[in-house]
């Protein structure tokens, strides 16, 4: 069974709305969103997935969620259905952290073979062969200092130097301040990334928070070579599940 995470009325996090980040910005995809993951942002805008009663890893909202609440299982079949009611070509599997999931994840796109798929992943887990077959695209959220996980949990050498090799992948950093461009310069460099290949985005779950920091952010994007992504989502619907 996956374990998905919960829209506001309680059922699975699975719908149709426009990709609101990276290379498929604007793209009409269905979403299905999982829930767990194995790092805890202090930032994190899906912290309904992961911080639940009793985890006392830090958050910034201070809010803790029922898990019973905010997970609901379904069969991969029925999974995959629900994604093929949704009546899109293209799939993005989120989270959380849904390489969690991957043996689970893999019998729901044996059900799917003609969609497109991309995995958002936050790049500290190996995709198994029996998953990474079917997949078109990694939109991988590597996590800075400032996210608050330790760097040996969230910034594994042998896993950086993995996504830098990887075609399919496209790297993304949630920036919050400029100086968190240092830290991405040193990986850049050591890990020689492809910086066509690189995403930056604001930190932020408001409208005006993403604007004010992109008047900086862009003309770092411009300095160094880098892409800059914005968070449409956040503009169309605010921070609500299922958009």
């Amino acid at each position: 069974m996956l374990t998905l995470a919960t829209d506001d009325s309680g059922g699975p996090e699975i719908f149709a709305s426009l990709q609101g980040e990276g290379p498929s910005v604007g793209k009409p995809v269905a979403f299905i969103r999982l829930s767990r993951c194995n790092l805890a942002c202090v930032w994190c805008d899906t912290a309904y997935t992961w911080h639940f009663d009793g985890d006392n890893r830090p958050h910034r909202s201070g809010e803790t969620f029922d898990r019973a609440a905010n997970q609901v299982k379904l069969s991969a079949q029925e999974a995959a259905e629900r994604v093929v009611a949704m009546g899109q070509d293209r799939l993005v599997i989120t989270g959380g952290e849904p390489l969690m999931q991957a043996g689970k994840l893999a019998e729901m796109l044996e059900h799917l073979p003609d969609i497109t798929v991309e995995i958002e992943t936050n790049g500290t887990v190996m995709p198994p062969a029996r998953l990474d077959v079917r997949v078109d695209q990694y939109n991988v959220s590597l996590k800075l200092a400032h996210s608050g996980n330790p760097a040996d949990l969230a910034l594994r050498p042998d896993m950086l130097d993995h996504w830098a090799s990887e075609p399919r992948a496209f790297l993304k950093f949630v920036i919050a301040e400029p100086c968190d461009m240092d830290e991405v310069l040193a990986l850049a460099e050591r890990h020689g990334f492809d910086r066509s290949r690189v995403y930056l985005m604001p930190e932020g779950t408001d409208s005006e928070t993403l604007r004010a920091r992109e008047k900086w952010l862009a003309p770092l994007a411009l300095k160094y070579g880098f892409r800059m992504t914005d968070r449409l989502h956040i503009h169309l619907y605010g921070d609500t599940r299922g958009t």
